[in-house]
């Protein structure tokens, strides 16, 4: 009986020894799932052209604003108060119109901006990382449309599910 108790402690002492052996990998597991950030001069970089870009919208903005306050009158240079033909007031309101669909459309890109620069600000460890897959955004893509949160695959697929529905 001595024997066969002394049996079991060499053998409960064996997976003891190899729990620490398995522990060691785990733990350099979650230091090699640490995302990478990007680097400081292409975060200055992406920075910088969302600064641009900003600066750029509100100058357009500020150009459908100055459209939008012109009275009717003052449109043409004539600051007459009689009417003007009903073809140049369709054709105003027709400008008026498509000055306000630029302008909304402005206004939304703009907002995609803000967004782009508070992940830039608040998180730039993971600036430039898919939303939806946690990947690197590729540089390119970035450079093209540096207010992107999703990788160009899972753009597609997000498009594509729209187009079918």
């Amino acid at each position: 009986m001595a024997s066969a108790a002394s049996s079991k402690k060499p053998a409960a002492a064996k997976p003891a020894a190899a729990k620490p052996a398995a522990a060691k990998p785990a733990a350099a597991k979650p230091a090699a799932a640490k995302p990478k950030a990007m680097p400081k001069k292409s975060l200055q970089h992406f920075e910088k052209r969302l600064l641009e870009e900003r600066k750029r919208v509100l100058k357009e903005l500020g150009h459908y604003d100055e459209t939008f306050g012109s009275t009717p009158q003052g449109a043409d240079g004539d600051l007459s108060a009689y009417s003007f033909h009903m073809a140049d007031q369709g054709t105003d309101a027709m400008e008026r119109e498509k000055a306000f669909l630029f302008a909304s459309q402005e206004g939304r890109f703009l907002w995609h901006i803000d967004e782009a620069l508070r992940r830039l600000y608040r998180n730039p460890e993971q600036f430039g990382k898919c939303h939806n897959c946690g990947r690197e955004i590729s540089f390119e893509r970035l450079d093209a449309l540096p207010h992107a949160r999703y990788c160009i695959e899972c753009k597609q697929r997000e498009e594509d599910g729209k187009r079918q529905a």
